[in-house]
């Protein structure tokens, strides 16, 4: 036989999509050709492939061999392809048994000495294998993450010479085994000394997925909150947590953002600094990777220092924080990656961050302070649902023989709580109604209609941010076990958007 077909996967995005290795052996000059769209380490391919054939001890057909990689039109990069270039000619060669590729998929970076090398994107591949009905086999470095889709039959195996005996029937390769679960406890809300609004905002915004900006002075605990928030969070599903991970494993491993499989259930929390590019934030590249909304997919994306953040950095955040999706574009190709994150951003109220300080330290003028919180966009601060202002603690607050706050394990159930009145009800969090949804499920009288109608004429707000007041006050009345929204409940959301257009809370009412 001199024509051999083996099943392999893509990385497009956070897809696998497949891919059919035809590998024909022909007459004429002794040479290796690869057709169907390869990039430059898919071309470089043969060199690998030769060599690690002839280490194991297999003879390498001195033929004409063309290998096609379809579809035609979807590009191939990265080594993947290797161990199903090799197997597709020692089959083609009559080597190794044809029939035996049939059922399986092939995953894997050749070395020159036959051993088998980690790739990215296992995971992806693993979950569309399961729903092919076929088995995979994996480098045994990628075992532990391909053993994460439970529903696949994954091997794994060290080297080529180990796959073709396998498949020869000679022995079997070992199934891929999950790593054992590591819970490491996170940040506890009881480290947290006084500041019982913005805890009280902190768990707010964990009951209903809503983002939040803390605004105050160096110091006064804002990133010390931020850190606390993943641990109020409910535990991610596992459709939730699989979804994480397969953003994190086609991440790679650069820059800490690969995929660690013994921590795969945990929520993501994501900080990255305020130098960071759009592209480093959206992802991209000529060859699309997620990037740090994505990473933070179902998860905490905090952002320090928000006014020191490059404008058009800042302004790629306005579509993902509305539809929780990125399509990244790129002249060849394009990927979409998911972007469904809970934003925490942190700012100073003025460039020398003391405006509205007590001790009076503050010396910007209001024109600089005005520049200065004119860095972040009006459509940008419309999307975020609570705004707070952090206050500076006087020294006593912060002793250690003050007693502690609330524990992160108290104010998690309360979240629970009421994240299950809001799954019952509508199916997600309300952050995530639309409109129809929240017309339906916001409902006020006419008199808390009317309250909310004079805040929004005095704060100068925009239709969205009425209806993020809408869910904001509906996930407090979760929280406090009501079915309607309550007038107290309406004026604690208000109070939350204040900070919006300079307004203060008199002037709401």
């Amino acid at each position: 036989m001199n024509l051999a077909l083996v099943h392999s996967r893509a990385r497009s995005g956070v897809r696998a999509p497949a891919v059919r290795v035809e590998v024909h052996l022909g007459g004429g000059l002794p040479s290796m050709s690869i057709v169907g769209l390869p990039e430059a380490a898919v071309r470089e391919a043969k060199d690998r492939v030769r060599a690690a054939i002839q280490c194991a001890r297999f003879e390498f057909p001195q033929r004409r061999i063309t290998v096609n990689m379809a579809p035609a039109d979807l590009p191939k990069d990265g080594g993947r392809y290797d161990l199903a270039i090799a197997l597709g000619i020692l089959a083609a060669s009559g080597q190794i048994p044809l029939d035996a590729l049939a059922e399986c998929e092939f995953l894997g970076e050749l070395g020159l000495t036959g051993e088998l090398r980690a790739i990215d994107g296992v995971l992806p591949a693993a979950l569309a294998a399961a729903a092919a009905g076929r088995r995979l086999i994996v480098p045994a470095g990628n075992g532990a993450e391909a053993a994460l889709a439970s529903r696949v039959e994954a091997r794994t195996g060290r080297t080529l010479l180990e796959v073709c005996g396998h498949l020869a029937g000679r022995h079997s390769l070992p199934l891929a085994q999950a790593l054992p679960l590591l819970r490491a406890p996170g940040p506890d809300l009881r480290d947290v000394r006084g500041q019982a609004q913005a805890r009280r905002a902190l768990e707010i915004a964990a009951a209903g997925a809503h983002h939040l900006l803390l605004i105050g002075p160096p110091g006064c605990g804002k990133t010390l909150l931020a850190s606390r928030l993943p641990g109020l969070l409910p535990e991610a599903s596992e459709d939730e947590a699989l979804e994480t991970a397969a953003v994190a494993s086609v991440a790679g491993h650069a820059n800490g953002r690969g995929l660690d499989p013994a921590r795969w259930r945990e929520r993501p929390f994501r900080a990255p600094h305020h130098t960071a590019s759009a592209v480093a934030l959206i992802g991209g590249g000529a060859d699309p990777r997620p990037g740090e909304v994505s990473l933070a997919h179902h998860g905490v994306l905090f952002l320090d220092e928000l006014p020191e953040w490059e404008r058009r950095a800042l302004e790629v955040l306005r579509e993902p924080l509305e539809s929780g999706t990125v399509t990244v574009s790129r002249a060849a190709r394009s990927a979409e990656f998911p972007a469904r994150f809970q934003l925490v951003a942190a700012m100073n109220p003025c460039p020398c961050g003391w405006a509205g300080d007590s001790s009076g330290r503050c010396r910007c003028a209001e024109e600089a302070i005005r520049r200065y919180r004119a860095r972040i966009s009006g459509p940008l601060l419309d999307r975020i649902d609570l705004h707070l202002e952090v206050p500076r603690l006087p020294p006593s607050q912060l002793r250690p023989d003050q007693p502690e706050g609330e524990s992160s394990a108290c104010v998690r159930e309360r979240v629970i709580a009421a994240r299950e009145r809001q799954h019952a009800r509508a199916g997600q969090p309300n952050a995530r109604l639309d409109q129809a949804q929240t017309e339906t499920h916001c409902r006020l009288t006419p008199r808390d209609q009317a309250l909310l109608e004079r805040a929004v004429e005095g704060l100068q707000l925009s239709a969205r941010s009425l209806h993020r007041i809408l869910r904001v006050a509906r996930t407090i009345a979760d929280l406090a076990g009501s079915e309607a929204i309550a007038t107290a409940h309406l004026t604690e959301a208000i109070g939350y958007r204040r900070g919006e257009r300079g307004g203060t809370a008199s002037q709401a009412a």
